[in-house]
């Protein structure tokens, strides 16, 4: 079977998703460990506020994975983790913001639908 050469702009969101879960997991995990010690304990309270950049970061590094993969191991792209990745501003994630809206302008480009078209269309066969 042979598959299309992936677009330069699905190359990188991937790479872009990859780095952003691998910091997002490492922000929430920093984060959630000052606050603990910072609080003498008291600030496990808030742990249900800093789950979702964790959470996010896991998929975001499983997506990435297998956007990259050759060929991609996904049937179409994830928009709305691009959503969730945007929602991070509220937790003052400002790379998890730009890092959303550059993945949802990739991938609304014209090359990058055409790929993923081509893909679904040789899995049909």
């Amino acid at each position: 079977m042979e598959y299309q050469v992936k677009p330069g702009k699905l190359q990188a969101a991937a790479i872009l998703v990859l780095i952003n879960g691998i910091l997002n997991i490492l922000s929430a995990g920093l984060i959630t460990l000052l606050i603990v010690i910072g609080t003498l304990g008291i600030g496990l309270i808030c742990l249900p506020i800093l789950i979702l950049p964790f959470i996010l970061g896991v998929f975001e590094i499983v997506y990435g994975a297998n956007l990259m993969s050759e060929p991609p191991r996904v049937e179409r792209p994830n928009q709305t983790l691009a959503v969730f990745e945007m929602a991070c501003i509220l937790y003052g994630n400002v790379l998890s913001l730009a890092v959303g809206i550059i993945s949802l302008v990739f991938y609304s480009d014209p090359e990058v639908k055409a790929y993923f078209d081509s893909l679904n269309a040789e899995a049909a066969e």
